[in-house]
């Protein structure tokens, strides 16, 4: 009966993912090995469940966020378009409510016009309000810190408060060239001066959203892709280049010899496979009766 009760309270001593390898001198131990194999095998499945958790995060694909009569605006303020230098802007520049757009010269716009105050600058600002807020409520998203210099992300939806980049950060489609990158920014996106965001593998700048609760700042001599959908104000410092649309909700749009160019997806050609059935009649046989 003793040697029972030490042996019940030796088995009491082991937990689901460790042993005690001797509960009392002489009653109970377990070999080494049984302990190794546990942790392996604990081990295994923690790394299983993560690696699982991974690759739904980064399966989950996004839908593209409609910009309505916004697509085809390159440069839309709520109060004033200003610029200075040389900025050369291809799509359409607009204002609303606001109606002030200065330094046009000595900026040019190509492929589009200038609306200041009027129906379709007003429309285009209602399309970017619903917008913004299509891309601010996108689930899940993967938190990220305040700098994205150094990582390669694939699509999917990123978030964090300010956001910044003082290097390259790359996106990268993995092939798929509909694939949608989405960015909320609690507060700012600063990037500095020179940095770039680049994409690989047929990530478009068309599909890639960052969309800003204050302002964003693009950095002197920076690349910058994608549409911003800030809602206060957007600015581009000198020499920055932007393959996408800075489009400020409530405030103004700065430019200072900048290139802007409205992105346009690159059309994606579906792969038809045309089965061929060939049928063929049977063959008759025809039996005559012999000659009596």
């Amino acid at each position: 009966m003793i040697d029972l009760m030490k042996k019940s309270s030796c088995a009491a001593c082991i937990g689901p993912f460790y042993a005690v390898a001797q509960c009392e001198s002489g009653v109970h131990s377990m070999s080494s090995r049984t302990i190794r194999f546990s942790a392996i095998t604990f081990a295994m499945a923690l790394g299983l469940a993560i690696a699982l958790v991974g690759v739904i995060r980064a399966g989950a694909a996004q839908p593209t966020v409609g910009l309505g009569t916004a697509d085809s605006f390159a440069i839309l303020a709520g109060t004033t378009v200003t610029n200075t230098g040389p900025t050369t802007i291809s799509g359409n520049v607009g204002v609303s409510p606001g109606s002030a757009v200065t330094g046009f010269p000595p900026g040019t716009v190509t492929n589009g016009t200038i609306h200041a105050a009027d129906a379709v600058a007003a429309q285009a600002q209602s399309d970017v309000t619903t917008a913004y807020n299509d891309a601010a409520g996108r689930t899940p998203c993967t938190v990220v810190g305040a700098d994205l210099s150094g990582q390669t992300l694939v699509p999917g939806v990123y978030c964090g408060g300010t956001l910044g980049l003082t290097g390259t950060v790359t996106l990268d489609a993995q092939g798929n060239p509909d694939a949608v990158f989405i960015f909320q920014g609690a507060s700012t996106l600063i990037t500095a001066s020179g940095s770039n965001v680049a994409v690989i593998n047929g990530a478009q700048a068309c599909n890639v959203f960052w969309e800003i609760g204050s302002s964003a700042t693009l950095g002197t001599n920076s690349v910058f892709r994608g549409t911003v959908l800030a809602l206060t104000s957007v600015a581009a410092q000198t020499g920055a280049s932007v393959l996408g649309r800075l489009l400020a909700r409530n405030g103004a749009v700065t430019l200072d010899t900048n290139t802007v160019t409205s992105p346009v997806c690159a059309a994606t050609t579906a792969t038809t496979t045309t089965t061929t059935t060939t049928t063929t009649a049977p063959t008759t046989t025809t039996t005559t009766a012999p000659t009596t």
